[in-house]
């Protein structure tokens, strides 16, 4: 129990700023007062918790593997629900990635976004307030609130400022999700009938479930975090919300939502219920290369840029999957330096495409060409985050799909060779997509009158950029958080694995 509450103040002042900008903020319209005044105030509250995240960083020490700066109050005691709070080395990194794109995303919204300005910066405070506190909560109905309180903001950040087909795109987007998350609410209710409390914590060190009984109940886990990874056959959500949200839903969508499933399978799946992780593994691992060499199929037959980056983003989360269930310490490394390395690249490649769809109002690749001449400066941003994807070494790409291909192979070379076709695949997509945008004749007038990068969108990209290299080149700042807890889970999970096969 900490003496100051980090967490908690962390995770509501976001929240705290909506409200702010709910009560005493007049609505405006793009450029009016109003709107620059909705703007300056949600990216102070985004930086203020950017600061928080960063000293509940610092105040983080890496060789303790149990939960740190605990927070607990009796919250529902007639339910025996308690608000309880807590990080370890895996959802310390989950929280940063939310603090740091939620930022860039309100500073790349504010040319963009140019109606209901002040409800677009209300949404994305909110959203934020619910990633954080998926990563900190410790009580499973906490979780949950916090798991599906991301529905609402995100709805309507689709279905508002998304486009044509906005209302599609988001009702889809709401219905996929909430389908599991009811699932997901019956097995949390019977986990807690089962262990005589909420705690999460305590779940994790009880004894096990009964085999059938946790079969079923992970089943009902893999229902709600299959879809919002999301693996393949479940995918079919998020090329239309993509395509359709607004840039920096697109951001934030691909860089911590489709996280919060990975998330889930790490913290419930594997730590709560190993021993069912362990019997379903071959079906994980199949439908995650099927998923990589999927997905990166389609993308090679995309004419939407956005619809392009949608589907590498069910590859590689492919990559995150058969990395964690292939039950090796290189898999479960990858997995992770996977999931931070797509947060980034894919955050920015999204964000890529918002500069030109903000310039030009179309996202067909056949419209655009031969935009190196004209823009050198967004050629050269884009093409350090599409090598990052391909897993150029030196990029943070590189990193995680080397280890989790060490740790395919270790569990079956098989598994290593498919993986590995989909690394070409991905190489084939990413560079014929930058091929057909900035190389060929400059032929359209409107493309050849585009300008270059502006110092706002600069001031986006660079934090991006930043850590994409330093991840590629120094790792082993980031491994040396997690990987004591990923050490720890591992450890717990071979266990039962050993257990199984004896």
């Amino acid at each position: 129990m900490t003496s100051f509450p980090l967490l908690s103040v962390m995770t509501f002042l976001p929240l705290a700023g909506a409200l702010l900008l709910f009560l005493f903020v007049k609505e405006g319209h793009y450029r009016d007062g109003g709107a620059r005044l909705s703007q300056g105030i949600a990216l102070a509250v985004s930086l203020l918790a950017f600061v928080l995240s960063c000293v509940m960083l610092a105040r983080f020490d890496p060789s303790y593997t149990g939960f740190q700066m605990m927070e607990s109050v009796v919250w529902l005691p007639s339910f025996g629900i308690a608000y309880v709070k807590g990080i370890d080395g895996i959802s310390v990194w989950f929280v940063m990635i939310s603090t740091i794109l939620t930022p860039l995303c309100i500073l790349s919204a504010m040319h963009s976004v140019k109606v209901r300005v002040k409800e677009f910066m209300i949404a994305l405070l909110v959203l934020e307030t619910m990633m954080i506190g998926t990563f900190t909560a410790l009580d499973f109905f906490l979780f949950y609130l916090f798991f599906e309180g991301v529905l609402i903001p995100m709805f309507l950040i689709i279905g508002v400022w998304g486009g044509a087909k906005r209302t599609y795109a988001a009702y889809k987007f709401f219905l996929y999700t909430l389908l599991g998350s009811v699932l997901m609410l019956v097995a949390i209710l019977v986990l807690v009938r089962h262990f005589g409390s909420t705690s999460m914590v305590l779940a994790m060190v009880k004894d096990s479930i009964p085999k059938e009984t946790a079969l079923w109940l992970w089943l009902a886990f893999f229902a709600s975090f299959a879809i919002k990874t999301p693996m393949w056959p479940f995918h079919t959500w998020l090329p239309y919300a993509h395509v359709e949200a607004p840039t920096a839903g697109s951001v934030l969508l691909a860089g911590v939502l489709l996280k919060m499933g990975c998330y889930g399978f790490i913290r419930i799946s594997l730590q709560i219920l190993p021993e069912a992780s362990h019997f379903f593994a071959p079906m994980m691992i199949g439908l995650s290369l099927v998923a990589i060499v999927y997905a990166s199929l389609v993308a090679l037959a995309q004419t939407d840029v956005k619809k392009l980056i949608a589907y590498s983003s069910v590859a590689h989360m492919g990559y995150v999957t058969l990395g964690l269930f292939s039950f090796t310490r290189q898999g479960f490394d990858g997995a992770m330096m996977v999931i931070l390395s797509h947060t980034f690249v894919a955050g920015a490649l999204f964000l890529c495409v918002g500069v030109i769809y903000d310039r030009l109002h179309t996202r067909e690749i056949s419209r655009y060409g031969g935009m190196a001449t004209t823009m050198p400066k967004y050629a050269t941003v884009f093409m350090v985050f599409t090598l990052a994807a391909i897993g150029l070494p030196g990029t943070s790409g590189f990193v995680g799909e080397f280890l989790t291909m060490q740790g395919a192979f270790e569990a079956n070379s098989w598994y290593a060779f498919v993986a590995a076709f989909g690394m070409i695949l991905s190489a084939a997509y990413m560079l014929w997509l930058y091929r057909r945008l900035f190389f060929g004749p400059l032929s359209k007038d409107d493309v050849r009158a585009m300008p270059d990068l502006t110092k706002r969108e600069m001031l986006v990209f660079a934090p991006l950029l930043v850590l994409v290299l330093w991840m590629g080149i120094y790792p082993a700042s980031f491994k040396n958080v997690y990987e004591p807890t990923l050490d720890k889970v591992l450890t717990v999970v071979q266990n039962k694995v050993h257990e199984v096969r004896l």
